[in-house]
């Protein structure tokens, strides 16, 4: 379909070689786009070209290692690409640090609230919204100065609603080591919604649309007893396969949303209409 054509267009990623970023990479990829694979990683970043490539034309992708919270980095992939595409006009908010919940019989749990230390509450930052920022000033300045573009930043069903403590307990533990999700996940997830609502206003009459897509939760070989919980309280029963956005993605970075934006889409199964 027309609309979901993406021929000619160039699209980069933050943290696409994670998990979801190379789903993302793959939905543009099938609809024609040119995709820049970015991560702070290398060599991540060179296996999730090897793992695209599989099923994709390598000459569509593009490769570079960059730190979204170092402006520099940023400003120079924006102007290797300048030179070699021509400029972005996609661009996939999508690194983040996502703290894994797992808990143990220490000292102190420094997930808690109480406990939780500055420099991760900095680093998380720097990288989830701060980062996501500093991308979106970089190209989403120049997309506003050259005909315009997308902005998908992708958030958390976590935007909308608060973590729900009780699917991280573990058993025998008293209350002041009991892990929790941490407080900087939702801080940032909750931000990034601001983040695409404020920009969706301010280059509305420049062409650049800004969205947010909100994922629940996706399965990846967690624990029997937190799926469990988790599951209980999505209406569909379930949680999400990693490619379940795919479709989401392709919508949100197309011309079939093209009358779109500041908004944010949440798919999490039903889990927040309860």
């Amino acid at each position: 379909m027309k609309y979901f054509d993406l021929t000619g267009r160039i699209a980069l990623i933050t943290g696409g070689a994670g998990l979801l970023g190379v789903k993302h990479a793959s939905a543009l990829l099938a609809h024609g786009a040119t995709v820049v694979i970015t991560d702070v990683n290398r060599d991540a970043v060179q296996n999730a070209i090897a793992v695209l490539g599989q099923e994709y034309p390598t000459d569509r992708m593009v490769a570079h290692v960059m730190d979204v919270t170092d402006l520099s980095s940023i400003q120079s992939v924006h102007e290797s690409l300048l030179k070699s595409h021509g400029g972005v006009s996609i661009l996939v908010n999508n690194a983040a640090i996502d703290p894994k919940v797992k808990g143990g019989a220490g000292i102190m749990e420094t997930s808690r609230l109480e406990n939780f230390p500055l420099d991760q509450w900095n680093f998380q930052l720097d990288v989830g919204l701060t980062g996501a920022f500093l991308c979106t000033q970089v190209f989403g300045t120049w997309m506003a100065s050259n005909g315009g573009g997308v902005i998908l930043n992708i958030a958390s069903d976590l935007s909308v609603f608060a973590p729900d403590q009780r699917l991280y307990r573990k058993e025998g533990l008293p209350e002041h080591l009991q892990p929790v999700k941490p407080v900087t996940y939702s801080v940032i997830k909750a931000g990034l919604i601001g983040l695409t609502r404020y920009t969706a206003g301010y280059w509305a009459g420049n062409g650049v649309r800004v969205n947010a897509l909100s994922p629940g939760g996706v399965y990846n070989g967690q624990s029997d007893e937190f799926v469990s919980r988790l599951t209980n309280l999505i209406p569909m029963g379930r949680m999400a396969e990693a490619d379940e956005y795919v479709a989401a993605v392709q919508f949100l970075c197309s011309d079939a949303s093209k009358y779109m934006t500041g908004q944010n889409i949440v798919m999490d199964g039903g889990r927040s209409i309860l």
